[in-house]
């Protein structure tokens, strides 16, 4: 599928959970295994990895380096924003251009890059007027340290706003059989042919506890983490789901999702 111009598979990697605590705090309790599933996922094809740097903070990004750099051809990474975490229970929406040109800067450094593929803000600062928060981000892409833009957790009305600031590819918000609030922001990408970036795509493991979903996946004999996934596939041609985690075994499955088909009466039950 198309993420602006650049080429990615349809199942990308949420490296969120390569931090394995609950608080995406601080460092993997496994680094050597942590750096192990980031180069598996490369490996199955994996080719986007949704990361951002509050994840730690920091902590996701220096792993993505650490295991791929330098990077495959055709590999795209995605960061995001914007975000302050003054202790691991916080996650404080910060859009200050300062702040925000501090983030990127720290980000291509992590990453070891020169420019960010597409750079997410991660939520909408209700201090910081939009446009502010957006026009810095503008001004970092006409600096050519951004490709392209996009944004998390917005409604279908500040995507209509920031489109007339600044071209937006991808919107990321939460999504997946068992929350389907952003329903009208997909069905918006849609229409805009915007890439839709769903997190929690199996919500933080909810949706795996869904009984049709479970039996769905024992009829077909797969994972209900396959099923949920396929779902996803099958909801929208924009859906790029990230699955994310700190497990082999979980990441080959979940990218073996691509392939699985579900029937339209599978659909219709779920």
């Amino acid at each position: 599928m198309k993420l602006g111009e650049l080429t990615v598979n349809r199942i990308g990697f949420g490296a969120m959970r390569v931090i394995d605590n609950g608080s995406i705090w601080g460092e993997p309790s496994d680094r050597a295994k942590a750096l192990k599933v980031l180069r598996r996922a490369v490996e199955l094809g994996v080719n986007f990895f949704d990361t951002a740097e509050s994840y730690g903070p920091h902590t996701s990004e220096t792993l993505i380096a650490e295991a791929l750099h330098p990077y495959p051809k055709g590999f795209v990474i995605g960061t995001k924003c914007g975000i302050a975490r003054p202790r691991a229970s916080r996650w404080d929406a910060d859009g200050r251009p300062e702040k925000l040109k501090k983030d990127l800067e720290g980000s291509l450094k992590r990453l070891r890059l020169e420019r960010i593929d597409l750079y997410q803000l991660h939520a909408v600062d209700p201090k910081v007027p939009f446009e502010v928060s957006l026009g810095a981000l503008a001004d970092m892409q006409r600096e050519g340290k951004i490709r392209h833009i996009g944004l998390s957790n917005v409604t279908v009305r500040q995507l209509e706003h920031a489109r007339n600031i600044v071209p937006i590819v991808s919107v990321q918000n939460r999504y997946s059989l068992g929350d389907r609030n952003s329903e009208d922001v997909l069905k918006a990408c849609e229409k805009l042919g915007i890439v839709f970036l769903p997190w929690y795509p199996l919500g933080d493991g909810a949706v795996l506890r869904i009984q049709k979903l479970k039996d769905l996946a024992k009829k077909l004999q797969v994972t209900p983490a396959q099923v949920g996934i396929a779902w996803l596939l099958a909801k929208s041609p924009v859906m790029l789901p990230i699955p994310g985690t700190s497990s082999v075994e979980h990441l080959e499955q979940n990218v073996a999702a691509a392939t699985l088909k579900l029937s339209a009466d599978d659909l219709s039950l779920l």
